[in-house]
Formats: C-alpha cells, structure tokens, sequence
C-alpha cells in the first residue's frame, strides 16, 4: 500500500483506544513494511479486544513500551522514518500531545517525529461531541468532553500534523503518502 522511493520506513504509534481499534489493525495488516510502536495502554487495549495474533506484514517491526527512556525514538535519529501513524490516538495522548508531554512511547515517538520533521497523521477518537463506539462486548454511545474536543482542535494547528476523524479518512491520507 505505502512505498516510499528513499527506502524509508513508515512509524505507526498505537494507544489505548478500543475505538477504532480493530479498523486500524485491518489497514496495518494491508501496509507493507513498517515499524509499530506499541503503548503499554495498547497491548491492555489488544488483550482485552483479543487480537494476539493480528496479521502484519512480514518484516513488521515491533517495538514496546518496556524503557523508562522509550528508547526507540533514537530510530527518529537515523532518519529512517518518512511519516508517523498514531492512531488510534485516545484523549490522554492528544492533550499530552497538546501540552508538549512526553512520559510514555507513543508521546515520545510523536514528540522526537515533530522534532525530526517528519510528518505526522493522527487519528483523533474524540472528535465529535457524542458518537458509537465498540467496547469490549458491545456496542456503546460515549460524550467526549468539551476539553477533549477542544485539544483535538488544538492538535490541528500543528506543524507537520494531519488530523483525521475517520478511518476512511486515514485511508485518504495514508494513499497520498
């Protein structure tokens, strides 16, 4: 799906949203090579949602959140990286996001992409003021608040950040890339 003609790779950051969740391992199973950045939130999200075995492809690398410095973002160093994919992105990571926090992997990862100017889509989860979500075991209605909505906008002014709402919309994106 995504080539890149200076043999870059693609960085893709998930957090531990369930909404969108599944939609998001379905277009990593369809990328070609690329390097997931696991949060320690993630791998409860992928238990929990049951995905142990996603299907990605061959040479997948996978890196999780298991050092106090989250040592995989010296990778942005080696300039190895055409674009950064965060999504799902909760709203705990798009308000440290917006606060310039970086206490875990994925903040850290979008933090060393922005400072290594490589461009970053993030898709948001909370972007509407009420919508349907998939839980663990159904199907539930959630109310993002009037914060989280408003560091969504915030995020949007970034440089070198795209924000989509949707997965179609990561898929219009990331067909661009």
């Amino acid at each position: 799906m995504i080539k890149n003609s200076n043999n870059k790779r693609l960085g893709w950051v998930i957090t531990g949203s369930g909404h969108f969740f599944e939609e998001c391992l379905d277009i990593m199973s369809e990328l070609g090579e690329f390097d997931l950045f696991v949060s320690k939130a993630a791998e409860e999200v992928i238990r929990m949602y049951r995905k142990k075995n996603a299907q990605f492809p061959k040479d997948t690398r996978i890196f999780k959140d298991t050092t106090a410095s989250s040592a995989p973002v010296g990778f942005f160093y080696k300039n190895i990286y055409h674009t950064l994919v965060v999504a799902p992105a909760t709203s705990n990571t798009i308000a440290k996001f917006v606060a310039g926090i970086s206490d875990n992997l994925a903040t850290n990862i979008f933090a060393q992409a922005g400072k290594c100017k490589v461009p970053c889509i993030v898709l948001a989860c909370d972007t509407e003021p009420e919508h349907d979500t998939k839980a663990p075991s159904k199907m539930v209605k959630v109310y993002p608040r009037k914060i989280d909505l408003e560091n969504t906008k915030k995020l949007k002014s970034f440089e070198l950040t795209t924000v989509v709402s949707s997965v179609e919309d990561l898929k219009k994106v990331l067909k661009k890339i």
